[in-house]
């Protein structure tokens, strides 16, 4: 029986494919291993939408090469698709981009038997409009994710994800639902929908993500959860915003990326928001659900971006109050309008990371308190010590209890006592 292992880098998505791709080679015959261990094949499923993601990819091919110089080794996803001509390493066998990942199975028996040459298989993403049809059927937590979207046609200027995931395209809902059955039926309580720009989710005519979400609830009652793993402000529609006010089972936090708070920053990079929206439709948010975690993507030293904007910025988020905020320098991306502009000198990113990182710490923990005393639903995830279990609550808020491993699984009801740095200790009711 051949090893093998995985290196994921990246988003939900990444992971969601390399675990569906992890169920086809176990059908396969395949044992699936730690990516510490000897294995005879090594999947590295790459990253691209910095340059430090990019180097990371670089160092996860080279530490499997190095683990078995032997071995079979498969590099696919963004990095090879928007940088194939950077892959000439010794010792790589296969190259697959994105849109046509289900054909590793069948590639890499054929390169346990024939070592030759190296083979590369990159589709013309941009041109791509079917969507891949994989599904993982097994995951690492008690939380499942299930893809439901792939591509972005936004054309952000600082962003390469366009030209590494092509256009949008949606899993057909059938098939999502269908999906979602047999997690349900497997036990999972909470589900998180997936996709490179979730909010654009279609099947069929007029059929959208409100309209998935609806059947979700009405059709998988076993599901006590549903978390969407990041959308645009300006796709929380109506529609949606009318399903949080009627029905607890969509979870109590939003990912929603800001990117930057000042309007011309905002322009520059091609968002298609300005502040005043973003606030108004927060404000919305919050009408309907008060205690909603809100946490948000924010770049820092993007092109013209002055200590005077980046301050308005700072204020901007504080008068947000987000829960979180996932702070990143720019990072200038080859083929994207913002890679022209004049760029910000590196020393200030750093220090514009470290000051917003900061108020990060400063609103998590101001958002954390709120709950001292409150009662809870958290679904518990796995053991946290010798006499203690963790869980996320539906406010993603990670929340220890006493109690043993089997309550794995399960939806229980918990009291705050106190708040440790970013964890809430609490008791079960």
């Amino acid at each position: 029986m051949n090893k093998i292992a995985f290196f994921t880098l990246g988003c939900k998505v990444n992971t969601y494919e390399s675990n569906a791709l992890m169920n086809l080679f176990t059908a396969e015959g395949f044992e699936i291993v730690d990516e510490t261990q000897i294995a005879d094949v090594y999947i590295i499923n790459t990253c691209s939408v910095t340059n430090s993601a990019d180097s990371k990819s670089r160092k996860m091919i080279n530490r499997a090469i190095k683990l078995n110089p032997e071995a079979v080794i498969c590099v696919m996803g963004c990095y090879t698709q928007t940088n194939p001509e950077s892959l000439k390493i010794e010792g790589i066998d296969l190259i697959l981009g994105n849109g046509n990942k289900s054909r590793a199975v069948e590639l890499v028996k054929e390169k346990l038997n024939n070592r030759d040459s190296k083979k590369v298989e990159i589709l013309d993403i941009l041109s791509t409009i079917d969507y891949e049809k994989l599904e993982a059927t097994s995951f690492d937590h008690t939380r499942a994710f299930v893809k439901i979207e792939d591509g972005c046609d936004n054309f952000c200027s600082y962003c390469i994800i366009p030209f590494a995931r092509g256009p949008v395209r949606s899993k057909q809902k059938d098939e999502v639902l269908a999906e979602l059955s047999k997690i349900a039926d497997m036990g999972y309580k909470e589900v998180v929908l997936a996709g490179i720009h979730t909010g654009r989710y279609t099947s069929g005519k007029n059929y959208k993500l409100s309209d998935l979400l609806k059947d979700i609830i009405m059709f998988i009652p076993k599901l006590e959860r549903i978390r969407l793993s990041s959308i645009e402000i300006n796709e929380i529609d109506d529609d949606i915003l009318e399903l949080m006010s009627k029905s607890k089972i969509i979870a109590d936090h939003l990912h929603l990326p800001l990117q930057s708070g000042n309007d011309t920053i905002l322009e520059l990079m091609n968002r298609r928001y300005d502040t005043e929206f973003f606030l108004n439709k927060v404000n919305q948010i919050r009408n309907i659900r008060p205690n909603i975690s809100i946490t948000t993507d924010v770049i820092v030293g993007f092109p013209y971006e002055t200590d005077e904007l980046f301050n308005q910025t700072k204020e901007f988020i504080e008068k947000i109050n987000f829960s979180e905020l996932h702070v990143f320098p720019y990072s200038m991306r080859k083929n994207t309008l913002a890679a022209n502009m004049p760029q910000v000198d590196g020393n200030v990113k750093k220090e514009r990371v470290k000051i917003l990182l900061e108020l990060s710490d400063k609103l998590k923990n101001n958002y954390y308190n709120r709950f001292i005393n409150e009662k809870m639903d958290i679904i518990i995830e796995a053991k946290y010590n010798e006499k203690c279990i963790v869980g996320h609550a539906s406010n993603y808020m990670k929340i220890i209890v006493f109690g043993d491993s089997s309550l794995i699984g399960k939806l229980v009801n918990v009291e705050i006592l106190t708040i440790n740095g970013d964890i809430a200790v609490g008791k079960t009711i």
